[in-house]
């Protein structure tokens, strides 16, 4: 089945990561808010919010890159840290908010029974005038796996079951799947997302065959993991290069890559030299610089700030989306 064609601004994108998550219960989550209304009205044009459904007690896998963690990263909480879940916080987002596209960043899309997921992401797709984009991965926690009756060492075909199993009932009237663990026939699924390919997907992971092959057959989008997100512009050689082997077409889909952040000598953020990076990184091929610039409380300081970082980009990537 053919990916679908990139949607959303036009290119290339500034995308921000609004924080879904704290170490303990912060009371309200009036912030998370106020940074996602700053961001619309200042003309970021991504947001995204993260993913956990459970966690065990240990968490040292998030730095095993074998186990789908990163080498050397840190979970941002303990196992007690309180996650909200994504597609209900970008629902509530995309009522405050009009332009800017929402992205879970990501989701593990393989712990949601396929069919009701399809549905989730449909209705807000809809409800959001087809703002959202679904990035996924299948993470690093076996644990969450385990809580979900799921197997961990199966994740990827889940995943990739689960996908089909989406792209069909978002894009057929009468859907059918015959699968290693899900079987239908006949069946109607409304409504449609807005596009008629479906919600875009954003497959996150390293340059690996299975990644690769999940790329070509379902992603508008890369979302690079691991040493290739640290080195994007050698990922994205490295995965065109891997597509090629396996008989697919090279690129053809957007990229996300982080924008560092330049400090001066005082420590405060260098905008100018931070944006020197940006005409490098879309000349490699990335389309949608995330960057993890600090936020003050509140909406008209939050939107000052991040208009400001807006104006910056537009400029270093001479002009691009408004």
């Amino acid at each position: 089945m053919t990916a679908p064609a990139p949607t959303g601004p036009p290119l290339p994108h500034l995308s921000i990561q609004v924080v879904n998550f704290a170490a303990e219960p912060p009371g309200d989550w009036r912030k998370l808010s106020d940074h996602a209304v700053a961001a619309d009205r200042a003309s970021v044009d991504r947001l995204a919010v993260a993913d956990h459904v459970a966690f065990g007690d240990d968490l040292s896998a998030y730095a095993d890159p074998k186990a789908g963690g990163t080498a050397g990263g840190r979970q941002p909480t303990g196992p007690d840290g309180a996650w909200l879940e994504p597609l209900t916080t970008l629902t509530w987002l995309a009522a405050r908010t009009e332009r800017i596209r929402l992205q879970t960043g990501i989701l593990l899309a393989a712990l949601r029974r396929p069919v009701v997921l399809a549905k989730a992401a449909a209705t807000l797709d809809v409800l959001s005038g087809g703002r959202l984009d679904l990035g996924v991965g299948v993470g690093w926690q076996a644990a969450e796996y385990e809580a979900a009756g799921l197997a961990f060492t199966e994740r990827g075909r889940t995943l990739d079951e689960c996908l089909t199993i989406c792209r069909a009932l978002w894009t057929e009237e009468r859907a059918s799947h015959l699968g290693p663990t899900t079987a239908f026939d006949g069946i109607h699924a409304q409504p449609k997302p807005v596009a008629d390919r479906g919600v875009p997907i954003w497959v996150s992971g390293t340059v690996n065959h299975r990644t690769a092959r999940r790329l070509a057959t379902f992603g508008s989008g890369w979302i690079p993991w691991g040493d290739d997100r640290a080195d994007v512009v050698g990922g994205i050689t490295r995965m065109n290069d891997l597509l090629v082997d396996l008989g697919f077409e090279p690129g053809g889909f957007e990229v996300q890559g982080t924008l560092p952040l330049v400090r001066d000598d005082d420590g405060d953020l260098d905008l100018e030299r931070t944006m020197a990076a940006v005409p490098d990184l879309l000349e490699a091929g990335v389309t949608d610089c995330r960057i993890a610039v600090p936020v003050p409380d509140g909406v008209d300081a939050a939107t000052e700030v991040l208009a400001e970082v807006v104006a910056a980009f537009r400029q270093a990537a001479g002009g691009g989306a408004t």
